[in-house]
């Protein structure tokens, strides 16, 4: 069955060019918008495909009462008994709405500025240290646009509501503060609270957390498809490899910085729970938790984030792969006759 599927994505892929050459349909599209399209739909696939296993860890860095201390297949049997099917899913209509723009930002933002530095800075050379440039200042930008969706998504992933009337153990203590009735809900409450300012409550560690992490991953993608032998340079497998090892190796280094803010992200539904959830800074924040919550507090879910970033890495670097050879989109040159003209 895995082969038959294999040859079939492996079909798509293989006949994708003739595909582009037979449709005209994408002719004049500006290469960027292509870019865009084949980001977001790459982001939209690989969100939705580990949507439960991100609301787990969630619950887990935010030490949701009920939660901790439960492993995957607990945690996920909790939400199916309490919320049902649709209670896996929660915040991820938020997830998808920010992930869109993000993702297509992020590879669109990541292909111009490479674009730009291969052509108006060769002296930097053209390797993976020029994805590593790219990729940081792509995973800012695509920050910075849309972060306040990433702060919905995560307060409405942290509230656990019992929609079936068998509330046990520790849930009580999440209901008693008042539930947010969708994005709109979330982002309308938070800027009444802090303003613009309470809009990217977070967004500290967000960016720290990002620049190394988005640069990391787009340099390792590189740098392992540099080693695979020109013959597997467009199997499906390979790809898949590359960017799984490129997500696990780009989150492991990144991952503490992930916790402080969800942490930050959620600090005023915690205030009742955590005296110690509100945090200055980033750096502050990191100090507090080792010293309150201890060093393991840092990488709490990060097993979770192991099993969803493989599948999310992969999915999307071979996703968006795919989209660019489907849209016609050429692959970045080493432009000298630019820079030269």
């Amino acid at each position: 069955m895995d082969s038959s599927q294999g040859s079939t994505i492996a079909g798509f892929v293989d006949n994708a060019s003739s595909i582009q050459r037979n449709e005209s349909s994408f002719d004049g599209v500006p290469v960027y918008v292509k870019e865009l399209v084949a980001g977001g739909f790459a982001g939209a696939l690989s969100k939705t495909t580990v949507a439960p296993l991100e609301r787990v860890k969630i619950l887990w860095q935010t030490r949701t009462a009920g939660f901790q201390g439960l492993g995957v297949y607990q945690s996920l049997n909790k939400l199916l008994k309490h919320e049902g099917f649709r209670g896996l899913y929660k915040g991820n209509g938020a997830s998808v709405i920010r992930i869109v723009p993000y993702a297509a930002l992020h590879f669109m933002t990541y292909e111009r500025y490479k674009s730009w530095i291969l052509n108006d800075y060769p002296m930097l050379g053209s390797g993976p240290f020029i994805d590593l440039l790219a990729g940081s200042a792509a995973g800012g930008t695509s920050v910075l646009c849309t972060y306040p969706l990433d702060l919905a998504r995560t307060k409405l992933a942290y509230q656990v509501v019992d929609t079936r009337e068998s509330i046990k153990d520790g849930m009580r203590g999440v209901q008693s503060q008042s539930a947010h009735n969708g994005i709109k809900g979330v982002l309308t409450s938070v800027y009444k609270e802090g303003g613009v300012r309470g809009l990217y409550r977070g967004a500290g560690p967000t960016l720290t957390g990002i620049l190394p992490y988005a640069g990391l991953k787009f340099y390792m993608y590189e740098k392992l498809k540099t080693h695979v032998p020109e013959e597997h340079q467009k199997s499906i497998l390979m790809r898949l490899s590359c960017g799984a090892l490129a997500g696990l190796f780009g989150q492991t280094l990144t991952y503490p910085l992930d916790v402080v803010k969800r942490q930050m992200q959620v600090g005023s539904l915690q205030n009742a729970a955590h005296e110690d959830a509100r945090y200055k800074n980033t750096f502050d924040g990191l100090r507090m938790i080792v010293r309150n919550q201890g060093w393991r507090q840092l990488f709490a879910g990060v097993s979770i984030n192991y099993i969803r970033i493989v599948p999310s890495a992969a999915i999307s670097f071979t996703t968006y792969d795919m989209m660019k050879t489907w849209l016609g989109i050429p692959p970045q040159q080493k432009s000298r006759s630019v820079s030269a003209a």
